[in-house]
């Protein structure tokens, strides 16, 4: 079995990520910005079913500075690149987030190329295909890129232009090979306290934080334990290497959906959870996207979308992270 870094270990997708690899019998070192959080991934391990203490090691490293990154890519076969700034609130100088993106993927790349690694797994996301000027007929493909001078919030910003400055590094003769991975919300259950964006939306409508008739918003939805086995599938299938692989599990919810697949899957637990909708806006868009290339080339199958939400919201009864349980 083979060596695999995992950066921003103690994230949600990093997280399965690593259990996934640990579950297939490869080793794993994961990085972190502070050491203090160990406890915390070994706990996540525990909630995934896999052993903390066989098979994973940790080192220090921030996207922001090149210290301890030629340390942690040392010995490693791949590299799964899942970190990336996403703070709850976003900055008002875009560059707060961009540089820390795209420089930090560019010292992934070369301590990874220095290392030896054969292959980088980045992940990137729908944010950096589907996120020009509205269309609401397109189905976004891998082709499909979000422009860069597009009037974006700054994340959408910072998540295209480093999977730019990626591929460019490698047309430019940087080593190793790269497949990249554009999730699109990534929901499925929580390993601990480290939420996504997307299961921050889960915990708000259970929480009743929203108001009662629930914005027209719509999102393309894939399960969190299928983001990590696409991202091991592109890791080390030949047919992954130069490609992108959108994440999705089919078409897009509405919220006004997902709050009726709640409702109904969890009963009383739902109870305050809006069931009314506002009406429909002529600005919303439903940016549908097709994940036919991760299916067709990587045999990816990924759960429904129904079954991501339902496994969101029971990780987080499970792990005590509802107001509602109080």
């Amino acid at each position: 079995m083979s060596k695999i870094l995992v950066t921003g270990g103690s994230g949600f997708l990093a997280g399965h990520c690593i259990a996934a690899a640990l579950a297939a019998g490869h080793e794993v070192c994961a990085t972190l910005r502070n050491l203090d959080k160990v406890p915390q991934v070994r706990a996540m391990m525990v909630a995934a079913g896999v052993d903390p203490d066989h098979g994973v090691t940790f080192h220090a490293a921030d996207l922001g500075r090149d210290n301890g990154w030629g340390d942690a890519a040392a010995g490693c076969d791949y590299v799964l690149h899942t970190a990336s700034p996403f703070p709850p609130v976003q900055p008002e100088d875009p560059n707060d987030l961009i540089i820390p993106a795209r420089d930090g993927t560019l010292r992934v790349l070369r301590a990874a190329g220095r290392a030896g690694v054969r292959r980088v797994v980045l992940t990137s996301s729908f944010a950096a295909v589907g996120y020009g000027p509205a269309q609401a007929s397109h189905v976004y493909t891998e082709e499909d890129w979000t422009p860069v001078d597009a009037p974006n919030q700054p994340y959408i910003l910072s998540k295209t232009i480093a999977e730019r400055a990626a591929w460019d590094f490698v047309r430019e003769g940087g080593t190793p090979e790269l497949s990249v991975v554009n999730p699109t919300g990534i929901f499925g259950p929580a390993l601990g306290p480290q939420l996504s964006t997307s299961m921050n939306i889960i915990r708000g409508l259970l929480d009743g934080a929203f108001p009662p008739e629930l914005p027209d918003m719509w999102f393309g939805v894939v399960d969190v334990r299928d983001v990590a086995d696409l991202h091991l599938r592109a890791m080390t299938q030949p047919a992954a290497a130069g490609e992108r692989f959108i994440a999705v599990s089919g078409e897009p919810l509405s919220l006004l959906e997902v709050a009726t697949i709640l409702r109904e899957g969890l009963g009383d637990l739902a109870a305050r959870i809006p069931s009314r909708g506002a009406p429909p806006s002529p600005n919303a868009n439903r940016r549908r996207s097709s994940g036919a290339k991760a299916r067709q080339r990587l045999g990816w199958s990924p759960r429904s979308g129904k079954e991501a939400i339902i496994a969101s919201a029971e990780s987080l009864i499970r792990l005590k992270l509802l107001q509602t349980l109080d």
